[in-house]
């Protein structure tokens, strides 16, 4: 069994009906809740979700409550990796022998918890967000949901 790292972007798109992605994401992630594939997530991922749900402009809007319960039904089979302050100030300094900077910091950060759970896919709808540093450094390579499950 192969084991991947769902990215924020793949997760909203399963969660959200509406979503036009929600059909591929859910798919891969109705095989990671029924155990037919490794299912992991950064630590921070769960608050990028309650961001991200609670943010977005839609009509309802969700609610924090709604948000919790969608987190913790489409997250609870989820193996959730931490990262350390030793972990941060890591990631800090790839992005800095990079010279990237801003928002970036939160795909490395998902890239790195990947890497430290040695995963074997980063899954996301984002892969040249990760493109940026994952060849230097030995992250795990990005797939999208578009691929078959295996």
């Amino acid at each position: 069994m192969k084991n991947y790292l769902f990215d924020t972007s793949v997760l909203i798109a399963a969660m959200l009906e509406k979503h036009s992605n929600h059909e591929k994401a859910f798919r891969w992630l109705n095989a990671a809740s029924n155990a037919n594939i490794g299912f992991y997530i950064s630590s921070h991922t769960l608050a990028e979700l309650y961001s991200v749900l609670t943010g977005m402009p839609s009509s309802p809007r969700i609610s924090p409550s709604q948000a919790k319960i969608l987190i913790d039904r489409n997250t609870d089979s989820a193996k959730v990796i931490d990262l350390t302050e030793k972990d941060y100030r890591m990631v800090i300094t790839i992005l800095a022998e990079l010279n990237l900077s801003g928002g970036v910091i939160y795909d490395a950060l998902s890239a790195y918890a990947a890497r430290k759970a040695k995963v074997d896919h980063i899954l996301t709808f984002n892969e040249n967000d990760f493109k940026r540093f994952e060849l230097k450094h030995d992250f795990p390579k990005t797939i999208t949901p578009f691929h078959d499950i295996h």
